[in-house]
């Protein structure tokens, strides 16, 4: 028999969504999980694991919480040399910070350099899985891929394709983003734990010939995702109004392209019309929402309430560079406060479910990560919900489980990830 491995402490079990059922129907307290060869195998009372499997190495975690590991639904990868760079808006972010950036990754030294220190930063926050936006260069890909590999890491991926509105050296053709993306998605989609995701960035960087080849290259390999950018800033909007004379709408300019359907994923999604929204539940597609970055540069506030009251898919996401924060922690906390602008606040159940089952809903992985149960893929965080004295502090008086982790989620950081378990294996880096 496989060498098997129990964890105890405070497992939370995910039954349901919350925003179907109360937050105590969908998530239940368990006292112990069992994994082997990677993937879960049992949780339940620590004494029926423990007997059932004597021979187990145990990982005692006292009171802690363990979760599932933390899936981050969109992210730039290479902008993590220019994380929290002042004052600008989307399209001046772009032609200041991240374009200049993203020429450097043509190198393939440096694009595995950023890569490996990438996913050591998010490691340390508690983030085992991410969906990334890769730059034009196929360097880029080949970097984020092989680390993620070596690391047995589950990712999603794609080669950003840039056609216009974008500096010289970064940008592809035509032909070159559909051939380029081919090769890439055959290489790496499928092999470990990595699935590829075709990737136009935005309408306003590719021209209609580029997105009309990107649907052809999605209907050859409808086994992919497709990630872009939706209605993110409002002049943004105007400008592909301006771009897209013809179109309905920002979503049309998909949609006529072949890039609308299950398995897209549409970053942002804040100022939809409502043809808009209606198109993207009727085809289940998934749209991410991006707290931090949305209030970093003044994007808008994301209709979470709404959204899922009219049954969209929704992931929760960094967005790292033009998120401020590598830390879901910190996401959801801005998912709370947003929603409060809303005057629909969350409840700490709703951030955790987005944070793991619904960002894994969101990339269509719900069936290998995002839950704690006999099957799934053993990714896990184990957050201590007493890391500083003022969460210790408030935490003491909780409760219940809500208001024992509701002080960690808003005021919590890497201090709080007291462990990271990735593939059934403890995750090196932490000392």
């Amino acid at each position: 028999m496989a060498d098997v491995t129990i964890l105890t402490g405070r497992v939370l079990v995910t039954r349901d969504s919350p925003f179907d059922v109360t937050p105590d129907a969908a998530m239940v307290v368990e006292e112990a999980v069992a994994i082997a060869e990677g993937r879960i195998m049992a949780v339940g009372a620590q004494h029926d694991l423990l007997a059932a499997h004597p021979a187990a190495q145990v990982e005692a975690y006292g009171d802690k919480l363990i979760l599932p590991g933390f899936v981050d639904a969109h992210v730039h990868y290479p902008q993590t040399a220019i994380i929290a760079s002042w004052g600008k808006r989307l399209i001046d972010w772009l032609n200041s910070y991240t374009f200049p950036e993203e020429m450097r990754f043509g190198d393939p030294a440096y694009a595995a350099e950023i890569a490996a220190r990438y996913f050591d930063l998010t490691a340390a926050q508690g983030t085992t899985t991410m969906c990334s936006f890769c730059t034009i260069h196929p360097e880029s890909v080949e970097a984020f891929f092989a680390e993620a590999q070596r690391r047995r890491q589950r990712v999603v991926a794609g080669k950003t394709c840039m056609d216009r509105n974008a500096p010289d050296g970064l940008r592809d053709s035509v032909q070159s983003a559909y051939d380029d993306s081919k090769t890439l998605l055959e290489r790496w989609h499928g092999v470990g734990r990595g699935s590829y995701a075709i990737t136009p960035r935005f309408s306003p960087t590719s021209t209609r010939e580029q997105l009309t080849a990107l649907g052809a290259l999605w209907a050859e390999h409808p086994e992919a995702l497709m990630q872009t950018h939706l209605s993110e800033q409002t002049d943004e909007i105007a400008w592909v109004r301006e771009l897209f004379p013809e179109a309905r709408d920002y979503l049309d300019t998909y949609e006529a392209a072949g890039l609308l359907g299950p398995g897209g994923l549409y970053g942002h999604a804040i100022h939809l019309d409502p043809r808009e929204r209606a198109r993207l539940r009727e085809v289940e597609a998934s749209l991410v929402h991006c707290p931090t970055s949305n209030t970093f540069i003044g994007s808008g506030l994301f209709d979470m309430a709404g959204l899922m009251a009219e049954g969209h898919r929704i992931g929760l996401a960094t967005d790292t560079g033009g998120g401020s924060s590598f830390s879901m922690l910190r996401t959801m906390a801005a998912a709370y406060e947003i929603g409060q602008l809303r005057h629909t606040p969350l409840h700490p159940a709703q951030l955790l479910w987005l944070a793991t089952a619904g960002s894994a809903r969101a990339l269509r992985l719900e069936e290998q990560i995002g839950c704690i149960a006999p099957g799934m893929e053993a990714d896990l965080v184990v957050l201590d919900l007493a890391s500083t004295p003022a969460i210790a502090q408030r935490a003491a008086h909780a409760e219940n489980i809500w208001e024992a982790v509701f002080p960690t989620i808003m005021m919590g950081d890497d201090r709080a990830v007291a462990d990271v378990w990735i593939g059934g294996r403890p995750w090196s880096g932490r000392a």
